[in-house]
């Protein structure tokens, strides 16, 4: 990709399309020698160890063992393999590539057994840094606009991007990866939360130097992405000052290739004022009155009593990225529990109720119950449109950049959102909204399909070629996402 700048983000989308041509003169390779740390680490800090995670964890008020649940539930490290060459650690949410840029930070009001301050997240440790000491929440909730549920909130939990660890492989792209890996990892937070009976709210809107500020980020390296407030009735303190913090941590790799279109698309939308964070806000996406769906097809949803009995932990621990699928169908019923579950309302600030950034498309393939064919799904009335029938396994694979995983599953399925529209009202910042909202659209279809002893797998596209796919009816629409589903198959050794 050319290195002039970005400036908008329909700019920054088109420039990092995938094409069956880019992709075959991109000339990029993986330098393994080069290879990015999984985890950030600040040599000079001592770790605060959380408490041992139980599976599940009773409601209550709002305590450090609850933290360590959350954290870990959302982003700790779940598994680890040793093999000659070193250790594999597999997370609790999927993420790109396995390479993990997603990064939490804490800042907490007095909890019980946690002074107040702000933290970073060591998931291998299982443990906190603190990088400063003392309460910042009114600091975060005038980066906010003193939004009611951060100002209010005794925890809030800040995620951040790291782009080189991403970049190494997928390169200027990583900005929508950004969104899709954030977005798995609050699904699970978001779940994990609702779990524990804590208010949680997902934001998207804030003065990005503040909490960048805050956090003590280098911003040529690291940027706050969003943040949740977790709880409610404790008043945020008036803010304090924020000094700079000279924090050493160990590189990322040995050198970084620089791709500055993430940077400039990050720029590109970032809010530097309380009052361009409140305008952004209140620009949020209406609800928008359903399309007519031709013949509607109701969905089938289990009901309570036909699910199977698991807690989220238990679901979130058995939780994989699906390598390879058979060619077995699933049933009408256990996809009408995905697509449902998938699609029902996420607090968040640029989400009003029943609103959404993002259209779901489906490719499919093996549905007993459900002709094969192109579908397209109507959240509000729960029915989904048939627009085409067939056998398009061939072309799902092709679309998913030539992956088989989309041919072989039971259903492919495409995020396809309206940049246009969602740009002309939230702006450039709209697009790190879109990319983030399907990503969570795509973490809970993993959690819905691994509930059910399914599996799921996120893949990447050929994007103007799955416009062309779905169109007429997708037509001046971009694709964001890609969600695969179906029976997990062994990997041939």
């Amino acid at each position: 990709m050319p290195n002039s700048e970005i400036t908008s983000a329909w700019e920054y989308h088109n420039r990092t399309k995938h094409s069956y041509e880019s992709v075959r003169r991109s000339g990029h390779s993986l330098d393994w020698a080069n290879q990015p740390r999984l985890f950030k680490i600040y040599p000079d800090l001592d770790p605060l160890k959380l408490p041992p995670v139980a599976q599940a964890l009773s409601p209550s008020a709002l305590t450090i063992e609850h933290l360590a649940h959350l954290l870990y539930f959302s982003a700790g490290v779940t598994k680890r393999r040793t093999y000659p060459g070193g250790e594999i650690f597999f997370r609790a949410a999927a993420n790109t590539g396995a390479l993990y840029e997603i990064e939490l930070y804490v800042i907490s009001g007095p909890l019980p057994d946690l002074p107040a301050g702000v933290y970073h997240f060591s998931p291998a440790e299982l443990a906190l840094r603190r990088l400063r000491e003392g309460d910042f929440r009114g600091v975060v909730a005038a980066a906010t606009a003193q939004e009611p549920a951060v100002a209010s909130a005794p925890l809030l939990v800040a995620a951040t991007g790291v782009y080189w660890r991403n970049a190494w492989k997928y390169q200027a792209r990583t900005y929508r990866h950004f969104g899709w890996d954030n977005g798995t990892l609050h699904a699970n937070l978001l779940a994990v939360a609702a779990a524990q009976g804590l208010e949680a709210r997902l934001l998207g809107g804030f003065v990005d130097a503040g909490i960048n500020r805050s956090l003590a980020l280098d911003t040529d390296r690291e940027v706050a992405l969003s943040l949740v407030a977790l709880g409610a009735n404790s008043p945020a303190p008036p803010p304090i000052d924020v000094p700079p913090l000279e924090l050493e941590t160990v590189p990322v790799s040995k050198e970084e290739v620089d791709y500055p279109a993430m940077r400039d698309m990050h720029r590109a939308s970032s809010l530097a004022t309380p009052e361009e964070v409140a305008h952004w806000r209140q620009a949020a996406i209406a609800p928008r009155a359903p399309a007519s769906a031709g013949e509607p097809i109701p969905l089938a949803r289990l009901a309570g009593d036909q699910l199977p009995p698991a807690p989220i932990e238990e679901i979130i621990l058995r939780r994989g990225s699906a390598r390879q699928f058979q060619r077995d169908p699933i049933t009408f019923p256990e996809l009408s529990t995905i697509l449902d579950r998938a699609t029902r309302d996420i607090a968040a600030d640029f989400l009003p109720p029943g609103g959404s950034l993002n259209d779901v498309y489906l490719i499919v393939n093996a549905v007993e119950g459900l002709p094969a064919g192109a579908y397209f799904y109507h959240p509000a009335a729960r029915v989904l449109e048939r627009l085409k029938l067939g056998d398009f396994r061939t072309q799902a694979a092709y679309l998913a950049l030539e992956q088989d995983l989309a041919g072989d599953a039971a259903v492919a399925v495409f995020f396809l959102a309206d940049l246009h529209r969602v740009l002309d009202r939230l702006g450039n910042r709209g697009y790190r909204a879109v990319q983030l909202e399907a990503g969570i659209l795509g973490g809970r279809m993993y959690l819905s399909a691994y509930a059910q002893r399914l599996g799921a797998t996120g893949l990447t596209f050929y994007d103007d070629d799955v416009i062309r796919f779905f169109s007429p009816h997708a037509a001046e629409k971009s694709a964001i996402f890609l969600v695969a589903l179906g029976h997990p198959a062994r990997r041939k050794r």
